[in-house]
């Protein structure tokens, strides 16, 4: 990690909102008001013909004229006291926030604290790999963080103690979990570590194992989530979409229906060995109350993200909850879809960003959206052998929507988007909403740098 220069550090402390300030100021009136009454004392002890010892001559520095002398015991002490703050700093947070980066310094850390609890309120919507990604890159940008997940997960071990347990998927919680939080790197790996071996142990993550049994302990699995987040220092919040036990259903374009999110995608080819298109998808029951928390997050957001994830197994699952695409629609958010980097084989075929577009406008309505963002880093194509390509670009999308093209994919692995890169982009985004949003013209020139 480069280091920063002290001296900028230092000059933290006496930023807005620190909340420091004031106690700084507090310290050197009351060290003052001690010293000027020590100088009485002193004063009164020459005048009554007090002898003091020799050294005290030297120890005084009475050698010194009395201006220069001054100023050297004031910077002295003023010394002292900023030392003395810094080490009562350090021991505090070292019993307070053990997880602490050491390499950061004090100020920067109390500096992103205050600075993260003033960041937009963003709630991101998806599940998958494509909504950590995005976490893990925003949570260095705000502390108001709701990841709102789907539950419609059934395979794999989130889907064998979905069935054991009747426990919400845990796997995409787990996922979000491991993103935003601030715990010791080594508990975060353990967090995500997953069982090779062992009867009824294989193929289990540890903690999926840990969200349910803090579920048993905790009472519930919404407790479950909430006492993890706190064990682990999760930034923001995770909550589910519904509390329902939902089961997905895809139909394909040649009038099949495909049950379970697990089976979709691996159940679209067709006879010939072609894949059919996804037409729709709808969960069961389709009345699935909305998480009252979810709701009220996506009521009271700045911006609301769509994505990235999985289109049909990890986004649209969400918005197929009643309540979460209603309050969607009602929010006064900026909201954007992020686009996959890649198409998704069984899913997505052939996509190209405008048929994502369509497809979450044929489940949730037209015109709901502000912008699309979207990779334009094509330079090193995905291996054929993945059967996925990189979505490509299309400019007629622009229905009052407005297209953004930014690099976002992470350069070693291209089927994902870079935490770092897409953060960036999502606020520079969200600082220039107000001048995007009114551009109603679309124009390819325009476009290709405006959130870098």
């Amino acid at each position: 990690m480069r280091q920063r220069l002290p001296t900028l550090d230092f000059l933290k402390w006496f930023y807005p909102g620190m909340h420091i300030k004031r106690w700084l100021v507090l310290i050197v009136i009351g060290v003052a008001v001690m010293t000027f009454g020590l100088s009485y004392v002193v004063r009164e002890a020459y005048l009554t013909g007090f002898t003091f010892p020799g050294f005290m001559y030297y120890l005084t520095a009475q050698f010194i004229p009395r201006y220069i002398r001054g100023a050297i015991f004031m910077a002295g002490a003023g010394s002292l006291i900023l030392f003395s703050i810094w080490k009562l700093n350090q021991s505090l947070l070292a019993v307070l926030a053990p997880n602490r980066d050491r390499t950061e310094s004090i100020v920067n850390t109390i500096y992103t604290q205050r600075f993260l609890s003033r960041g937009p309120k963003i709630v991101a919507i998806g599940g998958g790999t494509g909504l950590s990604t995005l976490l893990r890159g925003l949570k260095e940008y705000t502390g108001n963080l709701t990841a709102i997940v789907t539950v419609a997960d059934d395979g794999g071990s989130s889907g064998i103690l979905r069935r054991e347990f009747g426990v919400i998927p845990p796997g995409d919680v787990r996922n979000c979990i491991a993103a935003l939080a601030d715990a010791e790197p080594l508990v975060t790996k353990l967090f995500q570590y997953r069982f090779s071996d062992g009867e009824g142990l294989a193929g289990h993550s540890f903690g999926n194992l840990f969200l349910v049994a803090m579920s048993e302990v905790a009472g519930s699995f919404e407790e479950g989530i909430h006492q993890t987040s706190r064990v682990l220092a999760v930034r923001g919040q995770i909550i589910p979409s519904t509390l329902d036990d939902v089961t997905l259903y895809a139909r394909t374009e040649d009038e099949r229906t495909i049950q379970g999110e697990s089976r979709i995608g691996a159940g679209t080819r067709n006879g010939d060995g072609t894949n059919a298109r996804i037409e729709d998808v709808y969960i069961d029951p389709v009345d699935a109350p909305a998480h009252p928390d979810a709701v009220r997050a996506i009521l009271e957001a700045d911006m609301i993200l769509l994505g990235p994830g999985s289109l049909y197994t990890s986004v649209l699952p969400n918005l197929l909850v009643p309540g979460i695409r209603r309050s969607i629609l009602a929010s006064g958010a900026h909201k954007v879809y992020v686009c996959n980097v890649a198409t998704q084989h069984g899913e997505t075929d052939d996509f190209d960003v405008a048929d994502h577009l369509h497809a979450l406008e044929d489940h949730v309505g037209k015109g709901f959206l502000h912008q699309v963002l979207a990779n334009d880093n094509l330079a090193n194509a995905i291996p054929k052998a993945t059967d996925s390509e990189p979505v490509r670009l299309d400019a007629s999308i622009n229905n009052g929507i407005r297209l953004l093209l930014a690099d976002v994919v992470s350069e070693e692995n291209r089927y994902h988007h870079d935490s770092d890169k897409l953060a960036r982009t999502i606020m520079n985004i969200y600082y220039e909403r107000d001048q995007m949003t009114h551009e109603s013209e679309f124009a390819p020139s325009a476009v290709a740098s405006a959130a870098k």
